[in-house]
């Protein structure tokens, strides 16, 4: 019995390591999915909590964000272990180094401080905390070293622990920015080639107060058996969400608005062919 008992033990521990790892990882695709989402959909006005997308769509939308930091971690990692075996540091030059790594963390410090006052320039928002978490990596690299060089002088180990944790921190920081800069980007693109999102036919019971310049309206015939009394061309499918429809006009300006509909028997909706013969 004692031994079902471990063996029962060993299955549970080894089932949690991988189930908080995934459980982890999902996580963060969904919310880094989410920022690039809600920062896409800000662009055509709309709220992303309105279109009611699932967790995993926000899933599914993460590796368009996280492809670019992903990358550029890991040869950061690469450069940084070529550089830790073709180096032979001596204490002067690490001393040295470490000066110059502190006037950068604090330079990255006053960036932080600052962010109130600077935070809408360009870029800002993602180059304190490169800076910051590339300081950091690089102070407790360098007080790694020390260590290694002057025995004596060994610094306390929860330095370099929160030095570690101000560099994962920085870099989770880095990448939420980042996906939200990828979400305004497919916003922009989306919007200079419109023609590529499907060609809505709209049909509605009632006169809609449409302002958005380019958008033909058509009074339909009335009939036996015609309930629908207003067709609307001009426009084009943004995104599918719960029970809802998000339309935009196939020409882009300034001027433009983003029409909801519901996805039911209210509206008449017909999709166009491509125009591209089989």
């Amino acid at each position: 019995m004692a031994d079902e008992r471990s063996q029962a033990e060993r299955w549970v521990s080894f089932a949690a390591g991988i189930v908080t790892p995934v459980t982890l990882i999902s996580a963060l695709l969904f919310y880094f999915g989410y920022v690039s989402a809600r920062s896409q959909y800000e662009y055509f006005g709309i709220d992303v909590d309105t279109i009611g997308l699932s967790t995993q769509d926000y899933v599914m939308r993460s590796p368009q964000p996280l492809l670019v930091p992903l990358l550029v971690i890991t040869l950061l990692a690469v450069a940084a272990l070529l550089v830790h075996n073709a180096i032979h540091p001596t204490a002067i030059a690490v001393r040295r180094s470490t000066r110059v790594i502190v006037v950068a963390l604090l330079l990255g410090v006053i960036g932080l401080l600052t962010y109130p006052l600077l935070g809408q320039m360009p870029y800002y928002a993602l180059v304190v905390p490169v800076v910051i978490g590339l300081s950091s990596a690089a102070l407790a690299y360098a007080t790694y070293l020390r260590s290694r060089l002057e025995p004596a002088s060994r610094p306390p180990r929860v330095l370099i622990v929160l030095l570690a944790v101000v560099t994962v921190t920085t870099a989770f920081w880095a990448t939420a920015t980042t996906a939200q800069y990828s979400g305004r980007g497919l916003a922009k693109s989306d919007a200079r080639n419109l023609d590529r999102f499907p060609v809505v036919i709209l049909d509605t019971k009632e006169k809609l107060a449409l302002r958005s310049p380019g958008l033909e309206e058509t009074a339909l015939q009335s009939g036996k058996g015609q309930t629908f009394n207003y067709r609307y061309r001009g426009l084009r499918l943004l995104v599918v969400g719960e029970n809802r429809l998000f339309l935009v006009p196939q020409n882009w300006t300034a001027s433009n608005t983003t029409v909801v509909v519901p996805f039911n028997d209210s509206v008449r909706v017909q999709f166009l062919f491509e125009n591209d013969p089989p």
